[in-house]
């Protein structure tokens, strides 16, 4: 056998470093941190925790007259089906939207099944973090955005 064969035979036998579940998510580390604003005369807040152990763990509270109107359990999480973005609005059962794109500071999330939104878009800019839901509702194109400055 010639040595630059033998060699490429032995590179290929080679066991692979195995990918960890967090590492899918470690260019999604710019989302996290406390984030707020207000729209309204309601004060909004998100928090995420940094990608640990496949998952990114986030929390969005909407305060208005000195009262919780409404919160959504977050969590971003890689697994063998890929990167998912999952909401439970009000605490309810947990919907599931996976990543379609991804960017430097850009991520969309897709759920074409879902009644709305069927999209979820985050990005970062000078003016802080932000967020946005679109689809269908009805038949008709919907779409909510939201801007938070860093708090910490």
């Amino acid at each position: 056998m010639k040595t630059p064969s033998f060699l490429a035979l032995i590179v290929l036998c080679l066991p692979s470093a195995p990918v960890r579940a967090g590492d899918a998510l470690d260019d999604l580390a710019w989302i996290a941190g406390t984030w707020e604003g207000t729209a309204d005369g309601m004060a909004m807040e998100e928090h995420w925790l940094e990608p640990s152990g496949g998952t990114m763990l986030g929390l969005h509270r909407d305060v208005a007259g000195g009262r919780t109107v409404s919160f959504e359990f977050l969590r971003i999480e890689a697994g063998p089906d890929g990167v998912a973005y999952v909401a439970q609005p009000g605490g309810r059962p947990p919907t599931r939207f996976a990543l379609v794109e991804r960017g430097k500071d850009r991520v969309v999330f897709a759920n074409p099944a879902h009644d709305f939104p069927q999209r979820i878009l985050y990005w970062r800019d000078a003016a802080g973090l932000h967020a946005r839901v679109e689809g269908k509702e009805k038949g008709v194109d919907q779409a909510m955005e939201w801007t938070w400055r860093k708090a910490r």
